[in-house]
């Protein structure tokens, strides 16, 4: 599985680098006339999906499972060279956070209940890079391409990149925030479960969304997007699988660090003591069919910085001969 991830990435990786290549040499009067550089800043709400928090019935993979009440906030800065009107390619560098809490779920008697006993919650920083292809479809409609003044234009982004994260959750009976990974919460890296490796905090990820852009003037535009990343891993909320039987701990863990990984482990029993019947070693505890992803909405403010061979200025008459 690794190494076809790592096939993946690095074919993603080489397509984007030769596309990019294909359109910095082109020699089209069409592409060196509206080539040119942005930079800007984006901030706006992010949320988490997946196995903590959701909503009534069966837990979902989308934003049917959002919780509104466990949005965080995410912010970053990007820069983007549009190689032509209809494409360009962004480097980003997002900071933010995400929550997941079981608390937060309305029980209506149905699947959601067994994720509200299981009582269990976490918060991560989030910081990621990545670097995405930008597709504005509807400029082969356009007249003038070349005029965006006070234009509208919608756009597509995928792309690939890398995030760093490290989930905490709270203790009950101290009620404070713990690093879950230490842990081994599901017994990742125990000898009793050798399916169960230990999961990196630096994982790749896949920016996927849509967006739409406002040209306010010739060097300044407004865009709102939502982007949604699909990741490798099952591990950003620590938990995936099963409940394991909490006397392991104390043969890997300090006797202090098995007592509390015990309590995150297990949080059924309100009093952050044991577990209630039905949820003990061997019963599930999350879904490791479903990796665990993020998304965010981001408000952009972009400037343009540079072209090859002018402003592209809308607002000029074209010289007549």
């Amino acid at each position: 599985m690794k190494q076809k991830l790592h096939s993946f990435v690095w074919k993603s990786c080489a397509a984007m680098l030769v596309l990019l290549s294909t359109c910095l040499t082109s020699n089209s009067q069409y592409s060196e006339r509206t080539s040119f550089f942005e930079a800007g800043i984006t901030a706006g709400p992010s949320n988490f999906l997946g196995d903590l928090g959701g909503n009534y019935g069966k837990g979902t993979t989308f934003l049917k499972d959002n919780n509104i009440q466990t949005t965080k906030f995410m912010f970053g800065a990007y820069v983007t060279y549009h190689t032509s009107d209809w494409l360009g390619f962004r480097l980003a560098a997002n900071i933010g956070s995400i929550e997941g809490d079981d608390a937060v779920i309305k029980g209506k008697g149905g699947l959601e209940e067994a994720r509200r006993v299981r009582n269990s919650n976490f918060k991560s920083k989030i910081q990621e890079v990545f670097v995405a292809a930008e597709i504005y479809p509807t400029v082969f409609l356009e007249y003038e391409p070349g005029d965006t003044y006070h234009k509208i234009r919608p756009y597509g982004v995928i792309g690939v990149g890398a995030f760093h994260f490290n989930p905490q959750g709270k203790d009950l009976q101290t009620n404070q925030w713990v690093n879950l990974k230490p842990l081994h919460t599901e017994g990742q890296g125990f000898n009793e479960f050798p399916d169960r490796a230990e999961y990196k905090l630096t994982q790749i990820n896949i920016p996927m969304g849509v967006g739409v852009k406002y040209f306010a003037s010739e060097t300044l535009s407004l865009s709102l997007e939502v982007i949604h990343r699909k990741t490798f891993t099952d591990y950003i909320d620590d938990v995936s699988t099963e409940y394991i039987d909490p006397a392991l701990f104390y043969n890997y863990l300090t006797p202090s660090q098995a007592a509390i990984a015990q309590r995150m482990a297990n949080k059924t029993d309100p009093s952050g003591i044991g577990s209630i019947s039905g949820y003990g070693p061997g019963k599930k505890r999350g879904t490791p069919t479903n990796n665990d992803s993020y998304f965010s909405i981001g408000f952009k403010l972009g400037f343009r910085l540079s072209s090859d061979n002018r402003w592209n200025n809308s607002t000029r008459c074209p010289v007549r001969f």
